[in-house]
């Protein structure tokens, strides 16, 4: 419909001024009546159905089995605790997805696309989602459509539909077409749509639809929800859970059959190998990782990092090269022009030129998009550097004859005012120039203005005092002195060149006015961010456009290259071939002067030589090396929705020093995770062999079902999260070398660990199950041999106590191995381990439970617990604290890796020996 209506209608028929857009008045109307521009999403899960969710688990309903059976045999007190059991982890699970959904959700809306409008006359930048028909919106390259617009002006604008029509290629767009009838949405040149990307020129239009009524809404009105998204981790430990519900299972039934032989409680038995089944594998595990990532996604977005993608942090702990772009991430972002060159002279900022070029300053401001009022600032950085100093000449003194119609902010739309834009060729990465042509009192004039290697070889005059005239060598050759001094002292050099006469665009017998050089400042975090990484063994690397001088002075300062010898150019690399490239790579660290199809050749052989590469980017063409590195970061102050789009995370404050507190925390998050899985399995593992070896060896079970589950609940819950959101050691964290990408989670000695602590916990809970008989028998001056313990446990009540022996140790052993698996390097009375306050309560809170389930009266009945003495206590204590006792012996005698050390590093003093690596995993 609206692809029939010229603009006049268009306007018209939603009431909007096109030079001036809506008053903010009438917005607010607008939105109030019609609501925000967003998509609907779909229905969330309630809190019932969320619950019901976490029971939808082969293995809980297996418990759920178990409980009926134990109901059904009037054992009331294990079907209430299996009940309890089953209730509790479902309520933990369901709070736990709770909370990294908020976070998600919390994630979008940072991420939320942002929109420019003329409101009132006045241009801003607003959320999309505040936009309402009528509204008159502004779009640049690289922005994202933030509703459906009838365009009413375009200049070149090309818009990439890909996400509506499937058509990959950009479409030209023509705000005067108008359609002779209904026409499908690839076919409506005169209409911009939401979501998709504006890839070239620039437009406005007016919003006729918002939200769901825009043509992507309709498509998302009838999409479901949309199916979650498991990271690569959670994929592994799924995998791993169904390999050791097997694995248990198969166990459990060999326990039952050997049960059987026995001639056991049959029954009993059962629900027993049930519990010991469900109890074998870390049900909890995943909503452990995924609140784990969810909280890490909150961290990062206080150290202004944005993860749009959760598999991002576990790539982001194995990076070991960081591709960086220059201007903005390793520098301020805050480019000042300090020195130019006009009248074939030299001049610092704070100097005025005599006979100072009008033209120098009116293609400064005119040749330029950027925009400057008094509450912000829009615009590419090294434009609103031109701007200001156009603006701002005069204000310094300037000697030339120069007058602005006015003062202050304005003076920008006064030259507009007086010489208006007619046409205009956008800068693109190829031609590295703009152009556009203004109507003047004087006829047509166009300003160019570029990259001084690709103008000046356009030029055929040069402007002098005043004067015209024909360009010798001799003018180009100081012109390139001017140039090559201002790269040396690492400055960006914009030529500036004029035409007249002429009302088209034309790139050709310019008229060279001058060039202005401009310095975006090093952050000084930025300097020491590149050390650290060095210390971290990730190598940075610096991919910019700039000069290569300009580049290596840079480089220099940060120390990421020393020699010139370290930095290549655009134009070197297209001579290389891809065998080439990948070897000089290994001694190359700054690239200037490259194309988006080099940024992508870069990261292709960086990630084909074995390396895990992070890459940034702000613009358009920057999108394409975003996507092919493992870690795609974008801008989210300068850069564009197309590269943000494309990235897997985005730095707010465009901080390189972000990317190496985001890396950190994905080395944290990894060695929190992997120590929880080590922490679980070997608890878990432990469980097992008590229970297998106690039935194989034809003891009485050392444990009931109902202390399994119990166990299970207190270990798998608080101290496995503690371990998750463990404070790290940070300065240790980044003297090691990162992971590899492709690295198990039992690599490094991980099985080892698991093995070694299972057993040490299996161990002392049959220590504790044999204590009592083991007492009576020498008190009876009989031999310690199977047949006669299994006289002692004839009797109810001692086998009973000596249950309560093996429940108590099995179920506090677990919680000092955590307190020793927080970190395998120190010792756990080392003031080097950070507090946890997580791990104090869940211990405190462990052993309050475990206390309670022995000394309680109602309780001791329902688990069929005995009383202990505070002698007996302190007995178990000491047995339970043997995981701790074998980690404090292992940091002792030097058995686990310390911190930091290297390949190299980890050979004893002694010639000819090497240190034992055991648990060197856990790093």
């Amino acid at each position: 419909m609206f692809e029939e209506k010229s603009v006049k209608e268009i306007s018209d028929l939603m009431h909007t001024d096109r030079e001036n857009g809506l008053t903010e008045d009438e917005t607010r109307v607008r939105l109030k009546e019609y609501g925000p521009n967003i998509l609907k999403e779909g229905k969330k899960k309630t809190p019932a159905e969320a619950f019901l969710e976490q029971l939808n688990d082969p293995l809980i309903c297996v418990l759920l089995v178990a409980a009926l059976v134990s109901f059904l045999l009037k054992e009331v007190s294990d079907a209430i605790i299996i009940a309890v059991v089953i209730i509790v982890n479902a309520t933990v699970g369901v709070i736990q997805e709770g909370k990294a959904q908020k976070a998600l959700e919390s994630l979008k809306k940072l991420t939320s696309p942002k929109a420019v409008v003329r409101r009132g006359g006045i241009v801003r930048e607003i959320p999309a989602a505040e936009l309402v028909k009528g509204d008159l919106v502004i779009l640049e390259a690289g922005a994202q459509v933030p509703a459906d617009l009838r365009l009413v002006k375009t200049w070149n604008l090309k818009i990439e539909e890909s996400a509506l029509t499937g058509e990959s290629l950009p479409v030209n767009k023509d705000a005067d077409f108008q359609a002779s009838g209904a026409l499908p949405v690839g076919d409506r040149k005169n209409e911009a749509f939401m979501s998709t990307l504006v890839t070239g020129g620039r437009g406005e239009g007016i919003v006729i639809g918002a939200g769901m009524e825009t043509e992507i809404g309709k498509i998302a009105s009838i999409i479901n929800d949309v199916p979650r998204e498991f990271t690569p981790l959670q994929k592994k430990l799924a995998d791993l859970g169904k390999m050791l519900s097997i694995v248990s299972v198969l166990l459990c039934v060999a326990l039952f059959v050997i049960a059987v032989l026995q001639k056991r409680n049959i029954l009993e038995m059962l629900i027993t190998a049930i519990s010991l089944a469900v109890a074998a594998v870390p049900e909890g595990l995943p909503a452990i990782v995924t609140i784990v990532l969810a909280m890490s996604v909150s961290k990062m977005v206080k150290v202004h990092a944005i993860v749009r993608k959760l598999p991002s942090v576990e790539t982001l702990g194995a990076v070991n090269v960081v591709c960086s772009d220059k201007t903005g991430t390793l520098t301020q972002n805050k480019m000042t022009v300090v020195k130019y060159f006009v009248n074939q002279n030299v001049y610092k900022s704070s100097e005025a030129a005599p006979d100072m070029p009008d033209e120098f300053l009116e293609g400064m401001a005119l040749c330029n998009d950027a925009v400057i009022t008094d509450k912000e600032e829009l615009g590419d950085p090294t434009e609103l550097a031109l701007l200001r100093f156009a603006e701002g000449y005069r204000a310094k003194g300037g000697a030339s004859g120069y007058t602005f119609e006015n003062a202050g902010r304005s003076r920008k739309e006064s030259m507009e005012a007086r010489m208006p834009r007619v046409q205009e060729k956008a800068f693109d990465s190829q031609r590295k120039m703009m152009t556009t042509v203004h109507r003047g009192p004087s006829g047509f004039v166009s300003y160019t203005k570029g990259a001084p290697e690709m103008l000046l070889g356009r030029c055929t005059k040069i402007l002098v005092n005043g004067r015209a005239q024909t360009i010798t060598d001799s003018h180009r050759r100081q012109i390139r002195r001017a140039v090559d001094d201002f790269s040396a002292q690492a400055l960006r050099v914009l030529a500036v060149a004029v035409r007249r006469g002429e009302k088209d665009v034309h790139e050709d017998g310019l008229t060279f006015v001058g060039l202005a050089g401009m310095i975006d400042p090093v952050r000084p975090e930025a300097k020491a961010a590149v050390e650290r990484f060095k210390e971290a063994s990730v190598r940075t690397v610096m991919i910019t456009g700039d000069h290569i001088d300009t580049a290596f002075a840079i480089a220099r300062e940060l120390g990421i290259a020393k020699k010139i010898d370290e930095c290549m150019t655009g134009e070197e690399l297209e001579k290389l071939s891809d065998t080439q490239l990948k070897e000089r790579l290994k001694r190359t660290n700054v690239f200037a002067r490259v194309s988006p199809e080099h940024k992508v050749r870069i990261v292709k052989a960086l990630k084909e030589t074995g390396n895990i590469a992070a890459m940034t980017g702000d613009g358009v063409n920057d999108a394409p090396s975003l996507k092919m590195a493992d870690i795609g970061i974008a801008m989210g102050v300068t850069g564009t929705d197309v590269a943000k789009n494309a990235a897997d995370m985005i730095l707010t404050d465009d901080n390189f020093a972000t990317i190496e507190k985001a890396i950190e925390e994905g080395r944290g998050i990894y060695e929190n995770i992997k120590k929880t899985v080590l922490f679980l399995l070997s608890s878990n593992f432990g469980e097992i062999i008590t229970m297998f070896a106690a039935v194989i060896m034809g003891m009485a079970s050392p444990l009931k079902a109902s202390h399994i589950l119990w166990i299970n609940l207190i270990t798998d819950s608080l101290p496995a999260l503690a371990l998750g959101v463990d404070k790290n050691d940070k300065e240790a964290l980044m003297k090691r070398p990162p992971r590899k990408a492709k690295e198990g989670l039992f690599a490094n000695g991980g099985i080892t660990c698991t093995v070694f602590y299972g057993c040490l916990i299996a161990a002392i809970s049959l220590t504790a199950f044999l204590k009592l008989p083991w007492e009576i028998l020498a008190q009876q001056q009989k031999a310690f041999t199977l047949a006669n313990i299994s006289g002692v446990f004839q009797s109810a009540e001692i086998l009973a106590r000596a249950q309560t022996y093996a429940f108590t140790v099995l179920g506090m052993s677990q919680l000092f191995h955590a307190l020793g698996m927080k970190d395998v390097h120190t010792s756990v009375f080392s003031r080097k381990r950070d507090f946890n306050p997580v791990m104090l309560a869940a211990f405190g809170v462990g052993f309050f439970l475990q206390a309670a389930v022995t000394e309680v009266p109602y309780l001791t009945v329902l688990f069929g617990t005995a009383a202990l003495s505070i002698r007996e206590w302190g007995a178990l204590i000491v047995l339970a604290a043997f995981p701790v006792l074998a980690h404090e012996i292992f940091v002792l005698l030097g058995i686990v890796e310390k911190e930091g050390e290297t390949g190299e590093d980890r050979a004893d003093s002694k010639p000819g020996t090497r240190r034992r690596q055991f648990g060197k995993g856990l790093r």
